[in-house]
């Protein structure tokens, strides 16, 4: 199910109703495996939780902008790009990740289904003011977790029951033959 497609203008219209908007920062510090990694190098930490949830957005068939601070970088102005299919941004000088998914869940109050993932105790009440629903830093790690063990299972219910071996699909006759030529 693809999530978007271009329009005539190579604007991007999103297929799926469905948004989650991610914290960036507060899931990489509330994640330990991703903690330990920005105690060495924040960038392949935000470069982790990016593929992460890569994996999970392709799984859960919906939109997903992860949100980081910059708001303290001396004339920031912004970028937001996309990574395979997730939306990375990082705010402008002044702006914090939570005003950015606060003012983002309020223009999409009504038209979509917005969650919001963060621990951000203040910060969830504010959105689900505006009518979004939270998700804590633990409950994504552990939607997460789930969705990776399905797409395994998944992946091995797709494996062929048998090798992938020549003499596997040979008929009883020719595969005698060719062993009894192998043997010498």
């Amino acid at each position: 199910m693809k999530l978007f497609a271009k329009d005539k203008n190579d604007r991007v219209i999103f297929l799926s109703d469905e948004y989650l908007l991610v914290d960036g920062y507060n899931i990489i510090f509330a994640w330990n495996s991703l903690k330990k990694i920005a105690e060495k190098s924040l960038e392949d930490a935000r470069d982790k939780l990016i593929d992460i949830l890569g994996d999970y957005q392709g799984y859960k068939k919906i939109n997903i902008i992860i949100v980081f601070d910059a708001h303290l970088v001396k004339g920031g102005v912004g970028s937001v790009y996309k990574y395979n299919d997730i939306y990375v941004v990082y705010t402008k000088e002044a702006e914090t990740a939570d005003n950015y998914i606060e003012r983002t869940a309020t223009v999409f109050r009504g038209k979509y289904k917005v969650k919001v993932a963060t621990s951000d105790g203040l910060e969830q009440v504010i959105i689900m003011s505006q009518g979004a629903v939270r998700m804590s830093a633990r409950e994504l790690r552990e939607d997460v977790k789930l969705a990776k063990k399905h797409i395994k299972e998944k992946i091995e219910e797709m494996k062929p029951i048998k090798n992938n071996m020549l003499i596997d699909n040979l008929d009883k006759e020719t595969a005698a033959w060719l062993e009894k030529m192998r043997r010498g």
